[in-house]
């Protein structure tokens, strides 16, 4: 199989009628090219885009409408007053280090004895561990807090049961059928579920527990001789969490990463501005967040144990911090290395042994570490534009991670396949399972059958969606400063990209490794432009172009100037018309 070399460039979404821009414009004063993209991302009446806009602590939902919240805060409102001891059971992605931190911070201030088990990749895999619900309860433990896991804990559900102790799940994740037993179950997803922003990470549940528990012990006058905790002070973690998973960034979401963010930014806790100083970080963004912090949070739990993580954001001593935090970065290092390689093996796998006209990737191979392949499966998704399941084998078993394309729900299709499965769960986008190595070429078969019962061969198509075409002319700094407005970007908000045609090229030369720096000129417009990792596509910086871009603000010497991240360009359709 070849990686795919020619994208779709596609709308966003139906370009909206010119009057009702206009009218969204003038009622919320902000320029038509602002509106356009609101309109575009289904924000479309004033109260919703002036909601979009200002993104205010007072627009969250309340937490009771979650399902079994106030059984779970009830029983965590007698733990605390009983002296009970609390353990929280995270998992080890950068939503479960965050979400641990979370409770186990704000429990902790509460007045809680609380402890916490993260676990460890290659020895417990995803999910509650069974030997850690045996511990907590060998250690005198009553209540168990899961955070981002345990909805698919079936048989753990059953042993916390037999032990005697009151397990809370908190998760994100879709539930199976049927449900595990445990005191009280809080997962947006439930049928019965009633909160109105269902997306959430597994850090979002979890702050909306505590701030329904803060709630309710406040109503009992808890906080009488204790200081109540201010839970805008963990949105950093909530944003950390919220972003690193990927969850859209609209409505309640949009609300606590905006925030958090600027927690982030100002680094008031010192596990994070030991992480911002080694991943040379000065400004915080979402786009921050995902591709320098959030990487070395993982790394621990991918190649060491992720607890490392937890204590780093728990921690209030400035040299244990600086001291983890240049681990966990000497750890993304080695992840980067162990990554390249496994890519590498990857590509010569599919590009030898996957037939052109497949529509799926299925790789296996001993010796793959199972803490890089799903950052692997995600490159892979990148080149081919299938959905991709990479395998790692070991004595006889494989640990999967899969990744999806648009229109490929990957858990519901992992539940058409899961008789040659020992286990599965995740979402549209991102999935995990095990395997026995004997079940391998079945399951590629059948993952296959159902990837081409499901996908239109249209969907095979990889495109790059815009918000419209538009001229240079239409791009102003002060322009650009409203549309950053729009700010935090990530899924379902994505960041504004334009298409503008018949353009010229000039000054085309590589920067760094593989990058290109060029002006673009239309009619009499010129701005700079930078072009990531497009140095092969030199020669085609000639003639007529029609570019896909980014527009942003480049800051050097104190100087502001408008540059473009050009994302895609072809001979222009004005060229070809002659």
């Amino acid at each position: 199989m070849e990686p795919v070399s020619i994208r779709n460039w596609q709308l966003r979404n139906e370009q909206p009628p010119d009057d009702l821009v206009k009218e969204l414009s003038s009622d919320l004063n902000v320029p038509e090219i602002v509106a356009h993209l609101l309109w575009l991302r289904g924000i479309q009446s004033p109260a919703s885009a002036q909601s979009f806009l200002t993104s205010k602590l007072a627009d969250l939902p309340d937490p009771d409408l979650l399902p079994d919240m106030k059984k779970a805060c009830k029983r965590l409102v007698d733990a605390l007053r009983n002296g009970e001891k609390i353990a929280v059971h995270g998992d080890y992605d950068v939503d479960g280090i965050t979400g641990c931190s979370l409770l186990v911070e704000v429990l902790r201030a509460m007045g809680g004895t609380v402890d916490y088990h993260i676990p460890l990749r290659m020895v417990d895999g995803y999910g509650l561990s069974e030997d850690a619900l045996r511990e907590a309860h060998g250690q005198g433990c009553k209540v168990i807090v899961s955070v981002d896991c345990g909805v698919s804990a079936i048989h753990e559900a059953a042993v916390a049961q037999s032990l005697g102790l009151d397990l809370i799940i908190t998760d994100h994740h879709q539930p199976p059928d049927p449900l595990p037993h445990c005191f009280a179950l809080v997962n947006p997803h439930l049928p019965e579920n009633k909160f109105p922003w269902p997306d959430l990470a597994g850090v979002g549940v979890a702050f909306f527990l505590v701030l329904g528990l803060r709630r309710m012990l406040r109503a009992e006058n808890y906080f009488t001789s204790l200081k109540e905790p201010d839970l805008r002070y963990v949105l950093d973690l909530v944003a950390l969490g919220t972003v690193a998973d990927i969850v859209p960034l609209k409505g309640t979401n949009r609300v606590l990463v905006k925030l958090g963010l600027q927690l982030l930014d100002k680094s008031l806790r010192p596990g994070i501005k030991a992480l911002k100083t080694v991943a040379q970080v000065k400004e915080v963004t979402s786009g921050v967040v995902g591709f320098r912090l959030a990487p070395r949070l993982n790394a621990a739990g991918r190649l060491e144990d992720a607890a490392m993580g937890v204590e780093l954001l728990l921690s209030h001593d400035a040299n244990s911090c600086s001291e983890l935090a240049e681990f966990l970065d000497n750890c993304n290092h080695d992840r980067q290395a162990v990554e390249q390689q496994t890519l590498q093996e990857a590509i010569l796998m599919v590009e030898n042994d996957i037939p052109e006209d497949n529509y799926s990737i299925v790789l296996a191979k001993e010796g793959w570490h199972a803490g890089v392949i799903g950052i692997v499966a995600s490159r892979l998704v990148e080149r081919y534009h299938r959905p991709v399941v990479m395998i790692a084998l070991e004595n006889g078993e494989g640990k999967g991670s899969a990744r999806s394309i648009n229109g490929f729900h990957l858990h519901n299709s992992l539940a058409q396949c899961s008789d040659l499965l020992r286990g599965f769960g995740g979402h549209a986008m991102a999935a995990g399972m095990t395997v026995d190595s004997g079940q391998i070429a079945p399951f590629r078969e059948a993952f296959e059958s159902v990837a081409k019962e499901s996908l239109d061969i249209d969907l095979l198509q990889p495109s790059l969606n815009h918000d419209g075409e538009i001229s240079l002319d239409q791009l102003t700094i002060e322009i650009q400063n409203q549309i950053d407005e729009l700010n935090p970007y990530g899924a379902g908000n994505p960041l504004p990209t334009f298409v503008s045609r018949g353009c010229r090229t000039y000054n085309c030369r590589v920067v760094g490794k593989n990058h290109l720096k060029l002006d673009i000129e239309q009619g009499d417009s010129f701005v700079s432009a930078i072009a990531f990792g497009m140095a092969e596509r030199m020669a085609e910086c000639s003639g007529l172009v029609d570019i896909l871009y980014r527009p942003g603000i480049n800051e050097w010497r104190g100087e502001r100037s408008l540059q473009l991240q050009v994302i895609d360009f072809q001979e222009s359709e004005l060229a070809k018309r002659g």
